[in-house]
């Protein structure tokens, strides 16, 4: 191997997440180090050095020249991580130097460097271990904040559904555990997107019994919801930025439905009032609306549907 993929081979066995494992991120380590291409590991520096500093000791040392504004791209992509990660300590002469100081250093740690040090010799893989038993995983810390962060829901077959973050889901995850709890509790979980991932659940088989004919093309509401026994299909729109089921939606969704013989029902569903008068003006008749912050009540855009008790 090079130095730079030897960089990158170490930043990778000391932990570091995927993101920092490339050129930009082994280049830096090496100015940091102050080891030119012909220089041991063993004799890796402690040394402070600004960003403008490592990216001079690249161009000159390894022939990669980085533009002035790409600073930004390696403190923030690379000595952030690394200082995360205790590959280096920033501003061991000042520690209350301002974050967006041009005079900001950064550092080798100690026990980065003695691992450093070791690199290419018998005691190489240890030293990695101990750095990551004494300073942890960056790359695991990242996985466990990111799976702590997903929202779970549990189907009505007791399998789980992982949303990612953010209010879109949030509402999704309110659909499925409020309203389907108040207004349709015996339906069947039959499609769930996710904001990040797209498509979160699809039952194929259901799905091919109500003949809903899905392809990469057509898109159905965010929750579609299925209740057997009075052949009702609810399609549940979570509105957080984008719009609710108006009537040029209604009539998209129809496509994929077309040979659907179950009785549709459309539910567009807000998190607050708020939101829904944003958007109220291009709700479709013959729909419902659902609101997260009142979930015992529903509002109806079908009038008649009611009046023909007095009649």
């Amino acid at each position: 191997m090079g130095k730079i993929e030897e960089a990158v081979f170490i930043i990778k066995a000391l932990g570091l997440p995927r993101a920092q494992r490339n050129e930009r991120s082994g280049l830096t380590l090496l100015a940091l180090a102050d080891l030119k291409e012909d220089t041991p590991w063993a004799k890796s520096a402690s040394r402070m050095i600004r960003i403008h500093d490592i990216m001079i000791f690249i161009r000159e040392h390894y022939g990669k020249k980085y533009a002035e504004n790409s600073r930004e791209t390696i403190r923030k992509q690379t000595l952030h991580q690394f200082e995360q990660a205790s590959l280096v300590v920033r501003n061991p002469d000042d520690p209350l130097r301002p974050t967006n100081s041009p005079n900001n250093v950064y550092m080798i740690g100690d026990e980065a460097l003695k691992a450093f040090r070791k690199f290419g010799t018998k005691q190489g893989k240890a030293a990695a271990r101990r750095f990551i038993k004494i300073k942890g995983s960056l790359a695991d810390l990242y996985d466990k904040k990111k799976k702590d962060s997903y929202s779970s829901v549990e189907l009505p077959n007791g399998s789980p559904l992982n949303f990612t973050p953010g209010k879109h889901n949030q509402l999704q995850i309110k659909v499925l555990k409020e309203l389907r709890k108040r207004f349709c509790p015996e339906c069947k979980v039959l499609y769930v997107g996710d904001a990040a991932r797209k498509l979160l659940h699809k039952d194929e088989a259901l799905l091919k019994e109500l003949k809903i004919a899905i392809t990469e093309h057509d898109k159905l509401p965010d929750v579609v919801l299925y209740d057997e026994h009075k052949k009702m299909l609810f399609l549940i729109e979570a509105v957080t930025s984008h719009g609710p089921l108006s009537p040029k939606r209604q009539m998209e969704l129809e496509k994929p439905l077309s040979k659907c013989m179950a009785k549709r029902v459309y539910i567009s569903a807000f998190p607050d009032f708020r939101e829904f008068k944003r958007h109220i003006d291009n709700i479709a008749w013959e729909t419902e609306v659902w609101i997260e912050s009142k979930p015992d009540h529903m509002i109806h855009f079908n009038g008649p549907k009611f009046l023909t008790v007095y009649q």
